[in-house]
Formats: C-alpha cells, sequence, structure tokens
C-alpha cells in the first residue's frame, strides 16, 4: 500500500504504527512526497563510525557502501522494511540525480539566504549542518557547469568558499546527527514545488560568490 500526505501528518500526531520508526517516517516523506531517492548512512559515537572501520576517513558522514538505495516513490511499508535492516541510520541523500548542492560556510549561507529572499529568487530547499556548512539545493547539472559559470560571472580568479556537489555526492539530512557533531536542520525546508523542481545554481550563483568572498575578506 502507498500512504498519502494525510497519513503522513497523522503519524506525526502520534498515530504510527508499531514498528514504524520515526526515521522511516521521515525517509517515506522524502521518498513519498519529495521524489527523492535515500540511502542509509553511518553514524559516529565518540569519533567511532558505524561502519565497521576503524580507519574511516568520514565516521557519520558517509552512506554504508552495502546499504541499497530506497528509490523515489518507495511506499512507507517498503521504507520501514528497507530501514529495519539498518536501525538508527542517519538518513543520506544522493546528489546529482534530483538536485546538485552548492555548498557554503553557513554564516554566508544565512546572509545569503537573506538577500535572496528579498531579490525575490527562487529558492530550493537549504541545509545547515553541525560542522558549519549551508548546503543549497539547485538543479542537476550545476556542478558541471560551475566553472564556465563563475568564469562568465567574473569569480573564477576569486578565493571563494563555495563548491558544488554532483553525481557520486552525498549530503546529511534531517533530522539525521552528522558525523557525531549534532543534528542537520532546515534553514529552507522543501516544498512539493521546490523539491522537484530546484532554482537553476546561475540564479544564487552570484550572490552567493559576492558574500562567500566577503566573508572570507
Amino acid at each position: 500500500m502507498g500512504f498519502t500526505i494525510g497519513g503522513i501528518r497523522d503519524m506525526r500526531s502520534g498515530t504510527r504504527r508499531r514498528g514504524r520508526t520515526s526515521e522511516g517516517t521521515a525517509v517515506a516523506e522524502y521518498t513519498g512526497l519529495w521524489g527523492w531517492d535515500v540511502v542509509p548512512g553511518a553514524r559516529a559515537v565518540a569519533g567511532v563510525c558505524s561502519c565497521g572501520d576503524a580507519t574511516c576517513p568520514s565516521p557519520g558522514a558517509h552512506p554504508f557502501d552495502f546499504a541499497p538505495v530506497v528509490a523515489a516513490g518507495a511506499t512507507l511499508d517498503e521504507v520501514t522494511a528497507a530501514w529495519g535492516q539498518f536501525p538508527g541510520a542517519s538518513v543520506m541523500l544522493p546528489v546529482g540525480g534530483s538536485f546538485d548542492v552548492l555548498d557554503v560556510a553557513e554564516a554566508a549561507g544565512r546572509r545569503a539566504l537573506v538577500r535572496l529572499e528579498r531579490m525575490g529568487i527562487p529558492l530550493g530547499p537549504v541545509v545547515a549542518t553541525p560542522d558549519g556548512r549551508a548546503l543549497f539545493f539547485v538543479a542537476p547539472g550545476a556542478a558541471a557547469a560551475l566553472p564556465e559559470l563563475l568564469y562568465r560571472m567574473g569569480w573564477d580568479d576569486a578565493e571563494l568558499d563555495l563548491r558544488c556537489l554532483g553525481p557520486g555526492s552525498y549530503v546529511p539530512a534531517p533530522p539525521s546527527d552528522h558525523a557525531g557533531q549534532g543534528q542537520v536542520r532546515w534553514l529552507r525546508p522543501p516544498s512539493l514545488d521546490t523539491a522537484s523542481r530546484p532554482p537553476q545554481a546561475r540564479l544564487l550563483l552570484g550572490t552567493l560568490a559576492y558574500i562567500c568572498h566577503r566573508h572570507l575578506a
């Protein structure tokens, strides 16, 4: 069986079926409402990664290598079955399919977010991570186009704490703990429109580059 938006809201109010975890409900929202793929991710406790690798270079900040992708459109029952194999897993979103991500310092990202909203620029979801980063979801293809976009805008030679994540990358999603440092949170949560149609990177990039450059200066 599938589920409805109303069904998700009912579960939030405390009417979840037995055995359905809050993580499973969150994952079902990502797959069923926002149309995103999701992958179970490792967690870190006292710097030790749950992946089992004692020398893990990114404790609690990566998907499990052996975990299957929970595909967009998966129902709550399907999510519950898949997530039950990885109890306590963090929620990781594959980049490059539904969206790419512009990654900047959180302080710069917050200032840019205010300016972009005042300018009326369309915005997609924005995540804040506990290690001080702001992740702006933009249309797929941005990572490949970033060098050319920065060149055209005159920012190719500037010092910028800005990068674009594309295919092969993953970002953490709320309500997950990230790298044992705290919880990931939304600065701008997804909506039905922005989840499926994030803005083109060029609409945000000029403002982000300017504020990132000023932030470093």
